[in-house]
């Protein structure tokens, strides 16, 4: 098993820090090259069970979440936030430097807990991390954001009924650029933007991201995602 120090030599080896195109205001560490790295996570970390290298790239969704909590810091100010799967953390330290009374950053991949460290660090701002599998489990917080969550069939089959239940008594507002398993209904969209995105990520330099508040469910148990408007795998 690696070391907290051995994943930041690697993550500092196969990542730059630069500032995030349509989130300027935030650098965090990321990948130049998507294949490369995704090719050496599978040959160098599959060994020991680790889950592909989603934190070392500033992924749409996240994007377009992070600009809005940004550009609407009232969301967030004063208050304790959750930022689910947050990936490079990228969510979580905008939520920060928008005045949050405190973040936490959860993500089941060890890495990610490392990057979200790396990269709060390097934009000046406290975040804690938290791992394991969190769904279903109750969420003492005002705010939950995630950025791109609904891009697996099984996932999102998961997490949605865990976010309708969380949203009987915190907001909870995702950062979705029209993934293939977002909710057909349940939600009210804040705000869309559009974001610029990578061709090795996405299957356009555009995406069209809607932030969405989920709404809580009388039915929360029963409630699954449904098919909506694009086949992209992220």
């Amino acid at each position: 098993m690696l070391s907290g120090v051995d994943r930041q030599r690697f993550i500092r080896a196969e990542t730059r820090l630069a500032p995030v195109p349509f989130v300027p205001e935030i650098s965090i560490h990321q990948a130049d090259e998507a294949t490369s790295l995704w090719e050496k996570t599978e040959t160098e970390l599959a060994t020991i069970g680790l889950p592909p290298p989603f934190w070392a790239f500033a992924w749409a969704g996240g994007r377009g979440l992070a600009r809005y909590v940004l550009d609407h810091p009232e969301i967030v100010a004063g208050k304790r936030v959750v930022d689910f799967a947050s990936g490079s953390g990228l969510v979580a330290i905008a939520a920060a430097r928008a005045g949050a009374a405190s973040v936490e950053a959860v993500d089941i991949d060890s890495f990610a807990a490392v990057a979200i460290g790396l990269n709060a660090s390097a934009n000046g701002v406290t975040i804690v991390t938290g791992g394991g599998d969190r769904i279903g489990s109750p969420a003492d917080t005002d705010i939950v954001l995630a950025g791109d969550i609904f891009y697996d069939r099984a996932f999102s089959e998961r997490v949605l009924p865990w976010l309708t239940s969380l949203a009987r008594h915190a907001r909870v507002i995702v950062g979705d650029p029209g993934r293939t398993y977002r909710p057909a209904e349940g939600f009210r969209e804040l705000a869309r933007y559009e974001v610029p995105a990578e061709t090795a990520l996405e299957d356009s330099l555009v995406k069209q991201v809607s932030i969405l508040e989920i709404l809580p469910s009388r039915a929360d148990a029963g409630t699954s995602p449904a098919a909506s408007c694009d086949s992209a795998s992220r």
